[in-house]
């Protein structure tokens, strides 16, 4: 077992969130366009003589550290799995906005699941691995995967798609966060009584990932879960104009939100827009990145 071992790990943005009815089990049946993106959490993992997480970075507070946190979830898993005891600590190093719909918890779930194995010399199967991921929740397994791909199911089901292209990105990161159970549960009042379509991934959509074609993925962004992240936070619909009006080819609610994504032409157009959202007072802070990244990375010792 060797000292301490760093796992770095991206945040995803969803080209398009289509979002099927609620099923018996409270879950929705989705096609979920994931593109890993260029912020990232590293996790550290270190031999303990107990189970322990600590965190730093922005919103490093609003960390849950106990059995909670999906990193925790992730050594107890893969412990019980080869009759382990879980005695590890995990120090989350947060770059990712926290509650922001990019996945920053299910990122360290992932992460730590990677660490683990390598700091207990496992050498578990991708299979193995994405399993684990799937019990731990729904984008947990693309964090792991990276890249880019289609999620079904509820989202856990992977198919990797392919990319013609590097697109760059800007994230307004919003004041507090939002709740993604609260946020399908606005979902499903919105839409009470509606007929809701089987959720199936964009055509159009998946052919401008795969030919790089920026200004044809911009038309086909879409995110179901827009309209309730907005019934909950109006105030967003602000951020998403600033954003347009300084050039962005398109705008939307990043997964549950409440951080914004903006599509743009080049780094410079992320440079401007990042600036004039900052400036704007209708964000806390802007980040630029660019998609698609490798998932989940144990980094050199």
């Amino acid at each position: 077992m060797s000292g301490a071992v760093t796992v770095r790990v991206p945040a995803k943005v969803n080209a398009q969130l289509a979002v099927g009815a609620a099923r018996p089990d409270g879950f929705h049946d989705l096609a979920n366009v994931f593109l890993a993106v260029s912020l990232y959490d590293e996790v550290t993992a270190t031999p303990a003589e107990t189970l322990t997480v600590t965190c730093e970075g922005p919103d490093a507070d609003k960390v849950p550290l106990d059995r909670t946190n999906l990193a925790a979830r992730a050594a107890e898993l893969l412990a019980a799995r080869h009759g382990l005891s879980p005695d590890v600590h995990l120090h989350i190093a947060k770059d990712i906005p926290v509650a922001g719909g990019m996945a920053g918890g299910s990122a360290d779930g992932a992460g730590a699941l990677l660490a683990c194995d390598a700091l207990w010399g496992l050498n578990s199967s991708r299979e193995e691995l994405l399993e684990i991921c799937a019990e731990l929740g729904s984008d947990v397994p693309f964090s792991l995967v990276g890249g880019a791909a289609l999620g079904t199911g509820r989202g856990e089901m992977l198919t990797e798609l392919p990319v013609g292209g590097t697109f760059h990105w800007v994230f307004a990161v919003a004041d507090g966060g939002l709740s993604t159970p609260t946020v399908f549960g606005e979902f499903d009042r919105l839409t009470a009584g509606a007929e809701i379509p089987e959720p199936t991934a964009s055509p159009a959509l998946l052919d401008a990932l795969r030919t790089g074609d920026t200004t044809a993925l911009a038309a086909a962004l879409t995110n179901d879960l827009q309209a309730p992240a907005l019934s909950l936070r109006p105030s967003l619909a602000d951020t998403l104009t600033t954003g347009t009006e300084a050039g962005a080819l398109a705008a939307l609610v990043s997964g549950s939100g409440p951080t914004t994504a903006f599509l743009v032409k080049d780094a410079e157009s992320a440079r401007t827009v990042a600036a004039a959202l900052t400036a704007s007072g209708t964000c806390r802070t802007a980040r630029v990145a660019t998609s698609p990244t490798q998932g989940a990375v144990v980094l050199p010792a």
